[in-house]
């Protein structure tokens, strides 16, 4: 079983290596979000006691990696359209395997968007020098296996690219916008804080920042338990689902 994920994991490692327009927008985009909602939204949001592109910078790296990991579910409508799915199938490999080896991928490629902008916020002085990077590495892949799994759940669903990505669009900006990427969570209405924290992101986020030297919402250990509890929940949804789909 564990060659069975390591191969499905090195195909999807290859496939982002061969593609460089991937690798090229790893590093202009979270250049570009940075750059332009910084000082954008610099001048009007206020948080005391820390400057506003420090806090910023791990609600970028949050949502390089939500980008990366959710539509990384488009990989499954890919395979079965030109009939890889059908090859692995009919060998002896598990479908557990296939959704195990497809989100350690679909995560280890998010986590390098991530580790690009952690790199690309430390050049910019916007890491302090407290940061725990471990801890944030690890919250990174935490975060990363939930989003993936959210993809290939709704990509089993799913049989035509056009419907996965208006499912995606519909999902994405409130997954995003209710994490506290760009504005505390404090600071805004008692049903956006509320919905917050059924929000994945929004304790991915936190635990990153608090492993960073900034101080979070909750207690770092709070945010690691919800967001372990998320990947292991999804995980088993997905594969339930992937069996049940019949793909």
């Amino acid at each position: 079983m564990i060659f069975d994920i390591y191969a499905i994991w090195r195909r999807e490692i290859i496939k982002f290596t061969r593609t460089r327009s991937r690798i090229v927008s790893s590093v202009v985009m979270p250049v570009v979000w940075l750059i332009f909602i910084g000082v954008g939204f610099s001048s009007s949001v206020q948080i005391p006691g820390i400057e506003y592109m420090d806090f910023l910078a791990p609600g970028i790296v949050g949502m390089i990696i939500l980008f990366t990991s959710i539509f990384s579910g488009v990989s499954v409508i890919w395979d079965r359209q030109f009939g890889f799915l059908k090859e692995i199938l009919v060998a002896p490999v598990s479908r557990t395997s296939i959704v195990l080896g497809k989100t350690m991928g679909g995560a280890t490629i998010a986590v390098i968007h991530g580790t690009i902008m952690l790199a690309i916020s430390s050049a910019m002085g916007l890491i302090p020098v407290e940061s725990n990077l471990a801890i944030a590495f690890g919250f990174m892949g935490l975060t990363s296996v939930c989003f993936v799994s959210i993809g290939l759940i709704i990509a089993t669903q799913m049989r035509s690219m056009e419907g996965f990505q208006t499912i995606m669009s519909f999902l994405i900006m409130p997954i995003f916008f209710l994490s506290g990427a760009l504005f505390p969570i404090e600071n805004t209405p008692e049903w956006m804080q509320f919905a917050s924290y059924f929000d994945p992101l929004t304790y991915g986020i936190d635990g990153i920042r608090n492993s960073l030297g900034i101080q979070g919402n909750v207690p770092i250990f709070v945010d690691g338990l919800v967001l372990a509890g998320f990947c292991v929940g999804l995980i088993m949804v997905g594969g339930f689902l992937f069996k049940r789909s019949g793909i």
